[in-house]
């Protein structure tokens, strides 16, 4: 297991990408394993990109230097290909494939680009994950449940220096309780869709 444990976490306002950085450090703190976390931009307002890192382990800082993530992990796939700086050969990017186009484009009228070249240039950087987080969320019971849905993935990878069951139990620990058997099932389908893809650790 890496003694270093370096995600970036990106998307857009409203897609709970601040709220799952904050579990994952919960989730070390709870396995006692030393965490540093950081927004490094973000808005608050819906659509705006949002970034944060999580760094677990043996590390001084939360700061991700270039080429040197593990993970990649995006609820938006163009906020993933404008994070590529940090990925190496080495880097799992896993995304969302489905679209939420930024308000700095909608304004701007800027065209969206093309989602087939946009997976084709992250896989030339990295190893690539693509799920549809968004119809796994849906069928979990609440569609707001996407970033849940990421982080379940994100736990399939075995990347993670902590095991998947800690994850989850601070995720539902963090949720109401009539909120609990949704954000498990959530979970479990983003872990579902990444072995189904034929990842094996």
């Amino acid at each position: 297991m890496n003694c270093k444990t370096s995600i970036v976490l990106t998307g857009v306002g409203g897609q709970g990408v601040i709220t799952a950085a904050t579990a994952l450090g919960k989730a070390a703190v709870r396995g006692k394993i030393n965490v540093y976390a950081s927004e490094i931009h973000g808005m608050a307002q819906r659509s705006g990109a949002v970034i944060c890192t999580v760094r677990i382990g043996d590390v001084l800082c939360p700061l991700i230097a270039t080429g040197t993530a593990d993970v990649i992990l995006s609820t938006e796939p163009v906020e993933a290909l404008r994070n590529i700086t940090y990925a190496s050969k080495k880097t799992k990017i896993i995304t969302d494939i489905n679209p939420v186009i930024p308000f700095t484009i909608a304004i701007g009228g800027v065209e969206y680009p093309n989602l087939d070249d946009v997976f084709k240039e992250m896989r030339s950087y990295a190893e690539l994950f693509l799920i549809d987080a968004s119809k796994i969320a849906k069928k979990s019971g609440d569609v707001i449940t996407k970033n849940i849905v990421m982080l379940g993935a994100l736990a399939a990878t075995d990347v993670l220096p902590f095991k998947s069951e800690i994850l989850l139990e601070t995720i539902l620990d963090n949720v109401p309780s009539k909120y609990k058997d949704i954000n498990k099932k959530a979970f479990e389908g983003g872990m579902e869709a990444i072995k189904n893809l034929g990842f094996s650790p």
